[in-house]
């Protein structure tokens, strides 16, 4: 099951590291990610989450079929936002929305 303040801490402050790493950009590299979240002590269980959030829409597909190819990024997208509005949060995550 999810983990509130592992995704929260998603939410909050995985965009501004790879900000203050790589700079201002609409998207990062699955690399740039990937790097970070193992880096910067998220919980790399969630760093589908973070491909979701930050990876090019184009991208996510080919990323999660060669490094999560058990998860499908819809229902992985479907089942983050439900947990999520259960939880009345959005902060970043917001951005999934949006993909």
């Amino acid at each position: 099951m999810f983990k509130y303040w592992s995704i929260k801490k998603y939410g909050n402050k995985l965009l501004p590291c790879l900000e203050k790493r790589y700079g201002v950009k609409d998207f990062y590299t699955p690399s740039e990610i990937r790097t970070t979240v193992y880096q910067k002590d998220f919980n790399p269980d969630y760093l589908p989450l973070g491909y979701l959030l930050f990876l090019n829409r184009m991208d996510i597909k080919a990323v999660f079929a060669k490094e999560f190819p058990s998860i499908c990024p819809e229902n992985y997208k479907r089942e983050i936002l439900a947990y999520l509005h259960a939880k009345q949060y959005s902060g970043f995550l917001h951005l999934l929305n949006q993909h």
